[in-house]
């Protein structure tokens, strides 16, 4: 069913009011808080990188108090055991019978602090769930409830003990963003409220889980034509076809992207999905996805710049609008 301009601008409130709401507690990042909310109305997950105090748990936290729904804080350690993650089977005597007991990670919001400074096999216990939204363990699987959205953060300086994520983890955040210091003003603003320790704690719920879910099938029925389509593709094939890129963006990347552009489009009260979507979407979708070939990266290429080419070297459709 097409998506109306009226649902378009119900839509567009709603989404400014969820920015306006996070933006309480992070200050002046209104474009990360826009982009981290694209990703969990587009049913996807999101990696913030970015060094120590910059606000990535303040905007986690945030978001999940703004979610009238469940939430949890997944503190990651190396002795932080997959079990520790999803849950427990445990035999209980008095019942003579065995019983799950759910993890952390069966909740609307995960935080994910710190994830690669667990181990690789405790990393893994999130791909099913994060792909699938489903938990197995001991054979049975467990569903958890939607909206559920993994936000973990993890701190690109320090890497003494820590593990980095496998590509195919990588592949599943839909987003990947960093918040950066703030401006001067809002660094003032900010330090004349020292006194609040918590900002995130003064963030109320405004949405109902329920409407989250409704708002993301929405969006979900934004139109795409055939040639924005087509455009994104020829992007996503531009990256692995580049002379730096040892690895380019999987289909899985192509898909995240068509999801995520169609979400973007009617957060700015759009019906449909434009060229100028896709391109503004392209480097925190797809960025993260690319492997630098090694020689390339030793000379300074980075995959935002592999993503930034292929923005450059394939010319958009003219579009009209539906």
């Amino acid at each position: 069913m097409a998506v109306t301009q009226e649902q378009a601008a119900w839509f567009q409130d709603a989404f400014g009011k969820l920015v306006d709401n996070v933006d309480q507690a992070i200050l002046g990042k209104r474009e990360v808080i826009s982009l981290v909310l694209t990703a969990m109305l587009s049913g996807g997950h999101v990696l913030l990188e970015d060094v120590p105090g910059t606000g990535k748990t303040v905007l986690a936290k945030a978001l999940a108090n703004t979610i009238d729904g469940t939430h949890s804080r997944i503190q990651f350690t190396p002795d932080l055991l997959p079990s520790d993650v999803t849950g427990v089977t445990i035999y209980d005597q008095g019942k003579g019978r065995f019983e799950f007991h759910h993890g952390p990670i069966f909740a609307s919001i995960v935080l994910a602090d710190e994830i690669n400074r667990a181990s690789p096999k405790t990393q893994s216990a999130l791909l099913e769930v994060m792909e699938e939204g489903r938990v197995t363990v001991d054979g049975v699987g467990y569903d958890v409830e939607p909206p559920f959205m993994v936000v973990a953060t993890q701190n690109p300086i320090e890497q003494g003990g820590t593990y980095s994520l496998p590509e195919a983890q990588l592949d599943r955040f839909l987003i990947k963003t960093s918040l950066g210091y703030p401006d001067h003003q809002t660094a003032v603003t900010v330090l004349l409220d020292s006194a609040n320790r918590s900002r995130a704690a003064g963030v109320s719920p405004i949405i109902a889980a329920s409407s989250i879910t409704t708002m993301a099938n929405l969006a979900a029925e934004v139109f795409v034509d055939p040639s924005v389509v087509s455009y994104l593709n020829e992007l996503v094939t531009a990256t692995r076809a580049h002379q730096s890129a040892a690895l380019g963006v999987s289909m899985r990347g192509a898909l995240a992207l068509a999801r995520a552009v169609k979400t973007w489009a009617i957060a700015h009260g759009r019906t449909y999905v434009t060229p100028d979507d896709v391109r503004e979407l392209a480097v925190p979708v797809l960025a993260h996805r690319i492997i630098v070939d090694p020689e390339a990266e030793f000379t300074g290429t980075t995959a935002r710049e592999i993503v930034e080419a292929a923005i450059t070297s394939v010319a958009p459709p003219a579009y009209r609008a539906a």
